[in-house]
């Protein structure tokens, strides 16, 4: 988050005497910078195993994390009737379903685990389509199918329904991320209408104050240097990934692919944190690609600049809570 620095004025004593003595020397002026955000989040949101496993980074360090939840993977291969995506047949998906009832259930468990411990939980559409030919009555599609299902999750699935359910469902989710990081003109017009706060589907030249325009702070993932080159890459796992292997397993070079990774967030981080402390943002996918490489290198780089004094891990929602006096935001360490 950037603020203004702040310069302590200097109380000066009465001259004690005609040599303009000061009854106390003059303090040099400090400076108090603003704290480095760190921004982590995670889309799809499928693995149970992922879901315990960035939790329990989330508590060893004290960071809160935003999950973009893909809506398919709240209802069962026998219940994916109920989805119909935008020009798209009742039933179908890119990211296929839940794998079953029971993993419907375990994952509705993780959702509230989740954000009972201040986490972010947002909206990642449904059926992962590609939506930058999409008109605004697409998006509003889409976003209305995201909200049945997740509010009607339970029902839906013939599992027993928590009481709290349905006004947790109904004011958790703020935030939005496209499938692809695509967007057009006529999802900036979704959004507001569909209750949207933000959206963290952009994609900027490095770190930014992420603006807020026709209601919604837009959020975007950084270019940061990368390799022995230092050549640009989108700070998200899946685009180191096609860097490093072309999109494909290599799971010898897991070892070589996680310090490269780390080396980028940690350099990209130091930049800031000895700079101008502007937001950095990182993205994450539960899928571990190349033997889980990149979550290796979010692990150790979360270990160690989460806990710092200076340094806040937040989520989207909490950074938005910062900005708007007011709003409710969840404790960090750190």
């Amino acid at each position: 988050m950037l603020r203004s620095y702040r310069v302590l004025a200097i109380s000066l004593a009465s001259l004690a005497s005609a040599n303009a003595a000061f009854a106390d020397p003059p303090r040099s002026p400090t400076v108090w910078p603003a704290k480095q955000v760190v921004l982590v989040s995670f889309d799809a949101a499928r693995e149970i195993s992922q879901w315990q496993r960035s939790r329990a980074l989330a508590k060893r360090t004290g960071a809160h994390f935003t999950y973009f939840l893909s809506c398919v993977f709240l209802v069962s291969p026998e219940t994916r009737l109920h989805y119909a995506g935008p020009g798209k047949a009742a039933g179908k998906s890119n990211v296929g379903f839940g794998a079953s009832k029971q993993d419907v259930a375990d994952r509705l468990e993780q959702v509230q685990l989740a954000a009972a411990e201040g986490h972010d939980i947002g909206s990642h559409a449904c059926g992962h389509f590609d939506g930058k030919d999409w008109s605004k009555a697409d998006w509003l599609a889409e976003f209305a199918s995201a909200r049945r299902i997740f509010e009607n999750a339970y029902a839906i699935n013939g599992i027993q329904e928590p009481a709290s359910w349905r006004d947790f469902a109904r004011h958790t989710v703020t935030g939005f991320r496209a499938p692809y990081l695509a967007t057009d003109k006529a999802l900036y017009e979704a959004l507001p209408e569909a209750g949207f706060e933000y959206d963290a589907s952009g994609v900027s030249s490095g770190p930014v104050v992420p603006p807020t325009l026709n209601d919604i702070t837009r959020f975007a993932l950084p270019l940061i240097p990368e390799g022995d080159k230092a050549k640009p890459v989108v700070a998200m796992d899946y685009n180191l990934y096609v860097r490093h292997s072309g999109g494909t397993e290599k799971p010898a070079m897991a070892d070589a692919f996680t310090e490269r990774a780390y080396q980028a967030f940690r350099a990209a981080f130091e930049a800031q944190y000895n700079g101008k402390r502007l937001p950095l943002e990182l993205g994450f996918h539960f899928t571990l690609m190349n033997d889980g490489a990149y979550w290796n290198a979010l692990e150790r780089f979360a270990g160690e600049v989460c806990v710092m004094p200076q340094v806040e891990c937040i989520s989207f929602r909490d950074y938005l809570a910062r900005q708007r006096p007011g709003q409710a935001q969840a404790a960090v360490g750190g």
